[in-house]
């Protein structure tokens, strides 16, 4: 291609002066040299790469500061270490020659930034280990990971110009580790965005179809916020208050979830915009205005006090505060209404960074101190599970990341915050281990209860403890955080440990006798393929003898499929017998890879694909390549733990063969409605109906049919037709 060397000069300057627009009036002299001689080398270090779109690759780390400058809200030395994160990476500069124009902990965070990158490109077994190491870099310097998450959220707005099931998988990546990790860092709007971008590629049509009806209903929500402003403004004026008033539209992925969860299409998702109320105020009464801005608004609209949160009196975790609450607004429809200070809405928008900005002039917030417990405790679990596999270490993480939480009291009246679900034996681990392993009992509001009793809000807790007591493995199946998890297991495995090793010796002798390597990776799929939760089980079933030679052998032999198809999958086809291997009736349904192979296949059990449906194929380690849809409830770990293991896949002709789909529908009941839907299905639509169960109740009925059908096209006029029957509200494919 031919590219306009200097038009594209001139672009990389303006956009490197937009970044340093608001650098220049708050950092001092010293700051903007730094960041400027960190362009210099970006700049430098990147003269001749391009990215996948053909522009410029400065031009990413570019709008990775600009993101980390102005979305995140981080200084001069996160700028830096932004413009420069791909430079040990893609170029010929080191470690060392970082260290010596820049210093050492500009070094170590590009360092740090280097690691995730070159994980991230690896494809191992279980991918997710990159993240074991990512998470250890947050409790060392957690600038790394917020740079990090800026450089994925850049990634994510470009990555149009990827290949399509590279698209997905790195999207199933983002949702699966990224959005987390910026929720629980207080980047609301980042981890939307993020949540949002992952389903525009990982589920294209509900995407754009959620967000054209916003675009239809964004004139609407303007006149409505109009009204709402006009009414509130004039109260809260009359006050002295100073104050604006916006509304905005929530994220398509948060309507989308809440479409899932409430069974309702977008037009029954009543509370798919709020508006936000953000006033002016000092430090010493913050707190009194926003109760006095929610009274006025009271006074004006009648409220829904089920859904009323107060996370000014009790800030989250995470920092958030705000209030909430719902009121029937101005045309008589719910609305949810958000009151925060400046202050408020800050760290709300830039998460934990905006902690530091105000330490000064504003109490020091409690919740940072939360923060830095946060951190603590990642590294503890971290450092407790080493033998735990990394799926269900993230598992773990991910847990107390989006838990919400309960506030309870210790005897002395200090407040614990704990994940919804805990329980008084995760309170005794959160007030210290050594009492959490001797817990016998507790005291709930003075009342005697076991250790598996369920905190709620406001309990004062008083843990009755016995130098007698030990962990027991049955507490496992209580407790839900990370913390007393963590903390019961390193104690169970303590006592095992002796029998691990002997274990793991008689196995390193049999791998031995048969010609295989003693490593981590083969350990890995040793433990997958013999459905292992942990590497200590794989090696105490040898111990014990309820593994043996024989089962070694079977081992060995699947091992050898997997590689045999995995190669086949990467080269060119050959022409040989694999057709014989393919059932007859199969050979027309569905091809595998750019190729477009002929292999054997089945189709998983946790998705009902038809025909028709967006599909792909995965290669297990024992059964052969599984056919999923594209929106298979397990889509998104598969794609983000084992991408290298999916194989494109697509159908040859649709039509060679039909599929049982159950669906659901319910409705008004009234005489002749069954006779209605059979017509349908059988007259209108030619479509064969295996059973049908159809109950009636007080005028409501609700049935369920199975149908045989040919594909998803026939399915969804099948859907049209049955909407359209006069009574029936509601048809869904279970």
């Amino acid at each position: 291609m031919v590219y306009d060397l200097e038009q594209e000069n001139k672009e990389i300057l303006a956009r490197y002066r937009d970044l340093i627009a608001n650098t220049y009036r708050t950092l001092d002299e010293e700051q903007n040299k730094l960041i400027r001689k960190a362009f210099d080398i970006a700049l430098d270090a990147h003269k001749d790469q391009r990215r996948k779109s053909g522009e410029p690759y400065i031009y990413h780390p570019i709008e990775v500061a600009k993101i980390v400058a102005n979305e995140i809200g981080l200084g001069a030395t996160s700028i830096a270490c932004a413009l420069l994160h791909d430079v040990i990476e893609d170029s010929e500069y080191t470690y060392d020659d970082i260290k010596k124009i820049f210093g050492e902990k500009v070094a170590d965070i590009v360092n740090g930034l280097t690691k995730i990158s070159v994980m991230n490109h690896q494809n191992i077994s279980v991918q997710s280990e990159n993240y074991r190491k990512l998470l250890l870099t947050l409790s060392e310097d957690f600038r790394v990971i917020l740079i990090k998450i800026a450089d994925r959220l850049h990634n994510m707005r470009t990555l149009e110009s990827m290949a399509p099931d590279k698209q997905k998988k790195i999207a199933s990546e983002t949702v699966y580790i990224y959005a987390p990790l910026a929720h629980r860092l207080g980047f609301y709007n980042i981890k939307s965005e993020l949540e949002d971008l992952s389903l525009k590629y990982n589920n294209p049509d509900v995407y754009n179809e959620i967000l054209g009806k916003l675009e239809i209903a964004n004139e609407h929500r303007e006149k409505y916020v109009e009204e709402f402003k006009k009414e509130v403004s004039e109260r809260l004026k009359e006050e002295g208050l100073n104050f604006t008033i916006k509304g905005r539209a929530k994220a398509i992925s948060s309507i989308y979830r809440k479409m899932l969860k409430q069974g309702v299409p977008f037009e029954e998702v009543f509370d798919n915009y709020a508006i936000r109320i953000i006033y002016k105020s000092d430090a010493k009464n913050e707190k009194f205005l926003a109760w006095k801005i929610y009274s006025i608004v009271t006074d004006l609209y009648h409220s829904n006090p089920l859904r009323m949160r107060d996370w000014i009196t009790q800030p989250r975790s995470t920092g958030y505060e705000s209030l909430h609450l719902t009121v029937l607004g101005p045309d008589k429809k719910w609305i949810e209404v958000q009151i925060r200070s400046e202050r408020m809405d800050d760290i709300a928008e830039k998460g934990v960074a905006a902690h530091y900005k105000y330490k000064e002039g504003f109490r020091q917030n409690p919740d940072e101190r939360n923060f830095e417990q946060w951190v603590s405790e990642i590294r503890e679990v971290l450092e407790q599970q080493q033998n735990l596999s990394t799926t269900e270490l993230l598992d773990n993480i991910k847990l107390n990341l989006y838990s919400k939480e309960v506030f309870v009291f210790t005897p002395r009246g200090e407040i614990k915050i704990l994940p919804r679900g805990s329980t008084a034996l995760d309170f005794a681990f959160a007030v210290h281990s050594d009492l959490g392993t001797k817990c016998l009992g507790a005291k709930i509001n003075g009342k005697l209860v076991p250790i598996s009793h369920v905190l709620q809000n406001g309990d004062q807790v008083d843990i009755l403890s016995s130098q007698n007591q030990k962990p027991k493995s049955d507490w496992l199946e209580f407790v839900v955080t990370s913390k007393a998890k963590s903390k019961i297991k390193a104690y169970l495995n303590s006592e095992k440990n002796h029998l691990v090793q002997e274990g793991k010796e008689m196995l390193q002798r049999k791998l031995r006798h048969a010609k295989l390597n003693f490593n981590d990776d083969e350990v890995n799929k040793m433990q997958k393929f013999f459905n292992l939760k942990t590497s200590q089980e794989l090696f105490l079933a040898f111990q014990d003898g309820k593994l043996d030679t024989g089962d070694l052998r079977k081992y060995i032999e699947s091992k050898n499929v997997l590689s045999n198809l995995l190669n086949r999958f990467r080269k060119s086809p050959v022409k040989n017998d694999v057709y014989e291997e393919v059932q007859p009736s199969n050979l027309d349904m569905i091809v595998f890879g750019k190729d477009e192979e002929k292999l054997n296949y089945s189709f998983a059990k946790c998705c009902n694909v038809i025909p028709g449906d967006k599909i792909f194929g995965f290669i297990t380690i024992s059964d052969g390549i599984k056919v999923h849809s594209d929106n298979c409830p397990n889509a998104i770990n598969l794609r983000a733990q084992y991408d290298y293991r999916v194989m494109p896949a697509k159908w040859v002709n649709a039509e060679s063969f039909k599929n049982r789909v159950k669906i659901e529908i319910e409705g008004l009941d009234r005489m002749g409605m069954i006779n209605d839907i059979t017509q349908v299905i059988s007259n209108s639509m030619s479509m064969d109906m295996k059973s049908m169960s159809i109950s009636s109740n007080d005028g409501v009925f609700t049935g369920s049919i199975n149908l045989e059908v040919k594909n998803k096209h026939q399915l969804e006029e099948t859907f049209k037709k049955l909407k359209n029957i006069n009574g029936v509200s509601k048809v869904k494919r279970v």
